[in-house]
């Protein structure tokens, strides 16, 4: 290691041969950053070093100047005393503001005052010998600090300025890691990066797409992958027999906090495989990046539970099994009674089921009208209710209507003991679900019951393959028209209830958000043909859509499976963040909008008229 006079002549003669030393006196030019900010360590004591950052903040005490210096890694200390770096440096620490950037040559000691038990560097700082401002900076519209509570839409404004923030920063780093891990482990795995294209064919199915228009072939249009899904099956036609990809994936949907128009999709699909196969390299794969990146075990193997189970039990298909409040089917129970709420939503083919909120038998009549209000915004009629006071009577929205007999027998269903509040929903089967499902994590959240620190993995399998659309007035595919069905189920597709058909379909729930899912696929070009046929998908609009997936299914394919996840979500969830806005570098808002950039904006009219498109004047 050089000492500090050495490494201070050797910039000097460099920025002499570089030309005039006063024009070059801010340049980085003759400086190399020798450490970040935290990699300099008491190890270090009595070398010199070079760091470079940005100037958290700066304290003047008169005669000595200190100077908190943030790079990526973190924050040192540096101390500036004229009788170490002259008068000309010290008369720059003066000028010093928040955000500047500057470089630093100095010696490392030990820390002089207290040692900061709070940072990495606390036990050490940098007498400075060698001061210069890179770049100056107005004051910023929001401090530059973790755990930030300046409002989102300023700081997506910003966000080349939020970006710098700590807590930020690490997200953006952590996903970086995670992305690498992800890489490392497939590849030992086997599996091959290919990068399929981004400019496709349209074929509408699920969300929207969105459209490119093409210069060079006037009212055409390409469409932005949804999914690389027929790309990569074709990869498999091909004989690669293990692919990944860290792909770009577009949906013109509304946003959500999970939800972005553009999202990175961890996508794999690997040849000769079942289901067990498929979840097997991806149960290691997690395994191994949680272990990696949060220090965090996940057991092995993964719980699994049936589509229909998880919605019996939880009203979802990607249930937060980190606590009970488990939904019960009271229908049998109360056939018969007199309350006609019950009755009539049974006698509509519909269902009647509930949850026990545990020691909630007191809340107040105000609370329960707002759960019930938050029951309607789900489509809820309403919500029955039934409270076991603490001395054994009880309070309920239906009391007149049933018996003692009735009501012992519905408490006792429902494991009801004395403190507890039982919420009732009657109508449809699959809106008593979705009401009950929302209000065990409305209750949940109200009541303290969620662990924060558990990781709750969780496959959700045996999806309907199919689903009546009213709307289209036909059967629709629950994934997408390629999945391959239970084969005990497959004699269902020539004649029986196509709503009982089990697909082999597989989705990987972490604490109540769904991951990722995938989903075996058809590779037997008759069972392909009889689901397009069942889609209302007539043989030449299939091949107008997909005929170069059939094409390819004519020339020999083995079976194959995949799954993909959602890279934002995954990460999101690891760094326990409320938003994938807060783990994507450059996100946009709810209305797909880039606050930042202004995107999307008008374009030149000669673009359009390059493209030949004219736009609706009145739109």
């Amino acid at each position: 290691m050089k000492s500090r006079d050495e490494v201070k002549k050797c910039n000097q003669e460099m920025m002499t041969r570089d030309g005039d030393e006063e024009n070059m006196a801010e340049s980085i030019k003759g400086l190399k950053r020798t450490h970040r900010c935290t990699e300099v360590s008491v190890a270090d004591t009595g070398s010199v070093v070079t760091v470079m950052g940005w100037v958290q903040k700066c304290r003047n005490k008169g005669g000595i100047i200190f100077v908190d210096l943030r790079d990526r890694s973190g924050i040192l200390q540096v101390i500036l005393e004229e009788t170490d770096c002259g008068r000309e440096n010290f008369a720059k620490g003066e000028r010093l503001r928040s955000e500047f950037v500057i470089a630093v040559t100095g010696t490392v000691v030990k820390r002089s005052g207290a040692v900061n038990e709070n940072l990495k560097t606390g036990d050490i700082e940098i007498r400075a010998a060698e001061l210069r401002i890179l770049s100056e900076a107005e004051t910023p519209p929001f401090p530059i600090e973790a755990g930030s509570r300046t409002k989102e839409e300023l700081r997506l404004k910003y966000r080349f300025l939020d970006l710098r923030r700590p807590d930020l920063q690490g997200n953006i780093m952590l996903r970086s890691k995670i992305t690498a891990d992800i890489r490392s482990f497939l590849v030992e795995e086997g599996f091959l990066e290919i990068e399929t294209p981004i400019l496709n064919k349209s074929t509408p199915e699920g969300a929207r797409d969105y459209l490119v228009p093409s210069r060079v072939h006037p009212g055409s249009f390409y469409a932005l992958p949804q999914s690389p899904q027929l790309f990569k099956q074709l990869l498999m036609c091909a004989g690669y027999d293990r692919y990944f990809q860290i792909a770009k994936c577009f949906r013109d949907e509304d946003l959500r906090a999970d939800r972005q128009p553009e999202f990175t999709q961890v996508d794999m699909e690997l040849s000769f495989v079942d289901v067990d196969d498929v979840i097997a390299v991806n149960e290691r794969l997690l395994q191994a990046v949680v272990k990696s990146s949060v220090g965090r075990d996940v057991p092995l193997p993964i719980p699994r539970m049936t589509w229909t189970e998880a919605m019996d039990r939880f009203g979802t298909d990607k249930p937060d099994t980190r606590f009970g409040m488990e939904l019960r089917d009271v229908s049998d129970t109360v056939q018969g009674c007199g309350f006609a709420v019950f009755t009539g939503a049974l006698t509509n083919g519909g269902t009647v089921r509930g949850i026990n909120a545990k020691g909630q038998a007191e809340m107040p009549r105000k609370k329960i009208d707002a759960l019930t209000e938050f029951a309607k915004g789900y489509g809820a009629k309403g919500l029955a209710y039934l409270a076991v006071m603490p001395d054994g009577t009880y309070k309920s929205s239906f009391a007149k209507f049933m018996t003692e007999e009735e009501f012992a027998a519905l408490i006792k269903l429902m494991e009801g003991e004395k403190g507890d509040l039982l919420f009732f929903a009657a109508d449809k089967t699959a809106l008593v679900l979705s009401v009950l499902g929302a209000l065990r994590l409305e209750l949940a959240g109200q009541m303290g019951l969620i662990d924060h620190e558990r990781l709750d993995f969780l496959w959700i399998t045996e999806f309907p393959l199919l689903e009546y659309s009213e709307e289209e007035n036909r059967y629709v595919a629950v994934h997408h028209p390629f999945t391959m069905p239970m084969e005990e189920d497959l004699p269902l597709l020539e004649s029986g209830d196509l709503g009982k058909i089990r697909a082999k379909a597989y989705d990987i729930v972490l604490n109540g958000t769904e991951l990722g899912g995938g989903s075996v696929r058809i590779f037997q070009s008759e069972v392909q043909e009889k689901m397009f046929a069942i889609l209302g998908m007539k043989k030449e609009e299939a091949k107008d859509r997909f005929g170069f997936l059939l094409d390819a299914f004519q020339y020999g394919v083995p079976p194959h499976a995949g799954l993909a996840y959602g890279l934002d979500r995954l990460v999101m969830l690891l760094v326990k963040a409320e938003s994938i806005r807060e783990v994507i570098a450059f996100p946009k808002v709810k209305d797909a909008s880039c606050l930042m950039t202004s995107a999307p904006d008008v374009v030149d009219p000669k673009q359009l008229e390059e493209l030949g498109i004219k736009l609706d004047e009145h739109n």
